[in-house]
């Protein structure tokens, strides 16, 4: 253990460089005392950090709605979903009354119906085996006739194209995995399923999507507005990146090893887009050229942190300037769309909202001074709170775009849904075994996607596509 050096041998300035070194390292300390509470405190709600890295210590979840906003419940207009009696029921069951009546015996007159009751249920699920036969026929001169089996009718014993679009529907889209598929393809319908026909049904399915799933990405970079996330998933052990494009009507996903601007090249798509892109910030998409707008639910879940964690009272200014400006852009699209973004009226109102907020961000600018130099190469590490207001300040027209443009959101929400379910499916399966199935995965969940945007019966759109038609999405 170092010694202590003996105070009543030092001198006045030497006590004094003593006093200042430890000042010194007592604030170096709290410094990466504040900076490692501050990573503890950070959750899903006041970082982009996923809801899976909560653990146990899940926040308990908080709208930034405004009270009063809307009523509870559901609104009006919305059609519901409540069960109702049909007009012509399958099956009907009469309960007669008996001949007498039970208190005088006397014979009872011709019986109505009193009351209706329905039940709906679901018929016994059993398999059906359809044998093909085709039939030969030699004629006197020797030629030999053979009847022909239909389309895709190619072994002696296969599924057909129902039993293998429940398959792809259960695994691929539902996340379902592979033995479980395989045990309720027997419980529901009887119909043992070994986990290598799932894997088989689903290559062929991706076989039969990929020239429909590459018409879906070409759709997507011709968009007015386009939405664009990635997220990490294992593939055979090692870290690769789901890339994810989305429009109202559609959806499109595509696995690389890498992240940024080498994956965009090679997947092809990006690249070709001029439209308006919303994404959440990173540096690859602002390279890309086109016109950028930024994702407020992340400079939302980041005021959040600063406001409840470091007490920065200017960032609860910025929460309640962006929800309102939303709330206002949202009457603004329900009054009728173009005509009003160019209205005299509204403009003065994005031009006040504008002036607030760059009144806020000076607010924050002297509550958060950039730190000094350091002396050392590269840039000096600055407070999250300092990131922040950087960013807000430089990429304002992009924070603000959805003010602007009727067709851009407030959030990337488009994006964020649509790579809800493969995070679903990894949490799941934990990881994709091949390059392959990731591939495979990523063309059958484009266009179950689409579809599912666009209003039609996933199901069907399987069993069409077993046999050898593929339903085609709205691509405009």
């Amino acid at each position: 253990m170092q010694s202590q050096p003996d105070l009543s041998q030092l001198s006045h300035a030497q006590k004094d460089e003593l006093i200042g070194l430890l000042c010194a390292r007592l604030d170096s300390m709290q410094k990466l005392v504040d900076e490692l509470q501050g990573r503890l405190a950070l959750n899903s709600k006041n970082s982009s950090k996923p809801p899976s890295s909560d653990g146990l210590n899940k926040p308990a979840p908080k709208s930034l709605r405004v009270a009063g906003q809307r009523p509870t419940g559901g609104q009006k207009g919305h059609p519901g979903s409540t069960l109702r009696q049909v007009a012509h029921p399958d099956e009907i069951v009469i309960h007669h009354v008996p001949d007498q009546c039970a208190s005088c015996q006397r014979n009872l007159p011709f019986a109505y119906v009193g009351e209706t009751r329905q039940v709906f249920d679901l018929p016994t699920l059993k398999f059906k085996v359809t044998e093909h036969r085709a039939m030969q026929a030699i004629c006197s001169c020797g030629q030999a006739h053979t009847g022909q089996f239909p389309h895709g009718v190619n072994a002696t014993v296969q599924y057909g194209a129902r039993a293998q679009a429940a398959m792809v529907h259960l695994n691929q889209n539902h996340a379902v995995p592979l033995q479980r598929t395989a045990a309720l393809m027997e419980q529901l319908f009887g119909l043992p399923v070994s986990q290598a026909a799932v894997c088989k049904a689903a290559v062929a399915a991706k076989e039969a999507l990929e020239p429909t799933v590459e018409r879906i990405g070409q759709a997507s970079v011709t968009a007015a507005v386009l939405h664009a996330d990635e997220t990490g998933v294992r593939v055979a052990k090692t870290l690769h990146w789901l890339h994810v494009l989305a429009t109202d009507t559609l959806s499109w996903m595509g696995c690389h090893p890498k992240r940024g601007t080498q994956a965009f090249e090679e997947l092809g798509l990006l690249q070709q887009f001029r439209g308006t892109l919303v994404h959440d910030g990173w540096m690859p998409y602002k390279a890309l050229e086109c016109q950028h707008a930024l994702c407020n639910a992340h400079h939302l879940r980041e005021l959040t942190y600063l406001f409840e964690e470091q007490g920065q009272v200017w960032a609860a200014d910025m929460i309640e300037l962006l929800t309102h400006a939303n709330h206002t852009d949202n009457l603004n699209c329900t009054a009728g769309k173009a005509t009003n973004y160019t209205g005299a009226k509204y403009q003065a109102q994005v031009r006040d909202l504008r002036h607030l907020y760059d009144a806020i961000l000076r607010q924050g600018e002297q509550a958060n001074p950039i730190a000094a130099s350091s002396g050392k190469r590269g840039r000096t590490k600055q407070s999250k709170a300092v990131n922040l207001i950087g960013r807000l300040r430089q990429y304002s027209d992009e924070v603000w775009r959805f003010m602007t443009d009727p067709n851009v959101p407030f959030t990337n929400n488009l994006a964020e849904q649509a790579v809800r379910m493969p995070k679903v499916k990894q949490k799941i399966s934990g990881c994709f075994r091949t390059i392959e199935g990731a591939h495979t995965y990523c063309v059958i969940r484009s266009y179950v996607a689409t579809l599912h945007k666009q209003g039609a019966n996933v199901f069907d759109a399987l069993v069409s596509t077993f046999e050898g038609k593929v339903p085609q999405p709205n691509f405009g």
